[in-house]
């Protein structure tokens, strides 16, 4: 039986992209529930945010830079089985050989030192497979293969969620390193199965030839943006990384405020519940949303969907009950799934041709820049939870109705060509 046209797109599109589950999926337990366990067996209850705060906020400006550098580079590689293949070969392989560092580390420092190359190499893989989809899909096609991407993101995190809580909920009741070990296993032997596929499977564009003295000083030039000619593109990563800012901060400190405030006996279990529900949220939103930009375009949707995540931490602010958290993650979910599905697809209407995975390296310098500037609210809390009982998750959960507000007023800034495509 043949394959529609319409079909043939869908899998090439998720052909592209589907590294994206196993990565998405490794940052997401790695953030939500590997790292703030790991981190309990170091750090005292009074420091416990600090210390996870300024760790993954340090590796997180390793993953800013390496992303549009390796980039830039892939850009201009002349390398004969692929300009993004080799980078995305070897990002990963280091990737796998640092992710055991994180089951070994005797203290903070080594935990600290290995977090930071996982962030160095993941992201010097992803900067290159980023130029996938404005390399191979059309135009006027991207905010469908964008809402794949998303997709497949999304649904790498709600189901690696799962089997990692079960094991952190035992490794932290047990103390038995094996239950992280079996974390760390499994995110790696899915990412290493997803990358062999990938190098396998998808079929790179042939580059033009560029002379090869100009591949190394490439890096060089891995920030450089004409600013009178790219305006529309920093008013879009400032608003890109206000949102990323709202969403991190969530993500991040879930485990503490369901351990703190809400006090429940078995936090992972319960962050992955909350987690959850608004991926759910989220998959119902991704292709709906990457689907009407193509048509009513990008800057609206982004603007609302910021708006509604705004929402969202509005109704967690008023109560911490069970059923008003999960009511909040849904609608945080909606307005998330519809905003990364649009949002990146303005961002591939937004960038230079044949600098592709620089741009689109740099546009995750806001995602990673947002993460980063996220983690700093750590000591901010333990210093107002120091003050008064839970008082610093109240001031997180504010910060967040800001940066959420923030990155959606940022957006009118934004012009493009129709509607521009913004």
């Amino acid at each position: 039986m043949k394959l529609t046209a319409s079909k043939k797109a869908i899998w090439h599109y998720i052909k592209i992209t589907l590294l994206v589950f196993g990565i998405s999926g490794l940052w997401q337990c790695m953030h939500s529930l590997i790292l703030p366990m790991v981190v309990l067996d170091f750090a005292s209850e009074t420091q416990k945010n600090t210390w996870l705060g300024l760790m993954t906020f340090s590796g997180l400006i390793i993953a800013m830079l390496a992303q549009p550098v390796a980039g830039a580079i892939s850009d201009r590689s002349n390398l004969g089985w692929g300009r993004r293949k080799p980078f995305i070969i070897a990002g990963v392989a280091g990737l796998l050989a640092f992710m055991p560092v994180i089951g070994v580390a005797t203290s903070f420092t080594v935990l600290f030192i290995g977090y930071c190359a996982l962030q160095f190499f993941s992201n010097a893989a992803q900067g290159p497979y980023q130029a996938f989809i404005p390399e191979m899909v059309p135009a006027n096609e991207r905010g469908k293969a964008s809402g794949v991407k998303s997709f497949l993101e999304i649904l790498g995190g709600a189901a690696l969620l799962f089997p990692i809580s079960r094991f952190m909920d035992s490794y932290s009741l047990t103390g038995e390193d094996k239950w992280l070990w079996f974390s760390i296993l499994l995110l790696g032997g899915i990412i290493l199965v997803l990358m062999l596929y990938t190098v396998i499977a998808v079929k790179e564009p042939r580059p033009q030839k560029i002379p090869t003295n100009n591949v190394i000083p490439a890096w060089i030039k891995s920030f450089n943006i004409n600013i009178k000619a790219n305006r529309a593109f920093l008013w879009f990563l400032a608003s890109r990384l206000a949102v990323f800012m709202g969403l991190t901060t969530i993500q991040q400190f879930a485990l503490y405020y369901f351990r703190d405030v809400v006090g429940v006996s078995d936090p992972a279990a319960a962050t992955t519940r909350f987690l959850a529900i608004a991926i759910v949220f989220m998959l119902l939103a991704v292709f709906p949303a990457g689907y009407l930009s193509d048509y009513i375009g990008r800057k609206k949707i982004c603007m609302l969907a910021a708006l509604t995540g705004a929402a969202g931490i509005l109704i967690i602010l008023t109560n911490s009950s069970d059923i008003v958290l999960m009511i909040g993650a849904a609608v945080i979910g909606l307005a998330l799934g519809a905003f990364n599905s649009t949002n990146w697809a303005l961002a591939t209407d937004l960038v230079n041709k044949g600098e592709e995975a620089k741009y689109l390296g740099i546009a995750n310098m806001a995602t990673a820049g947002g993460g980063a500037l996220a983690r700093l609210i750590g000591p901010v809390i333990d210093f107002f939870n120091g003050i008064g009982l839970n008082l610093g998750y109240t001031v997180m959960l504010l910060a967040c109705i800001a940066y959420f507000i923030a990155g959606a007023l940022l957006l009118i800034k934004v012009r493009t060509g129709s509607e521009s495509k913004a």
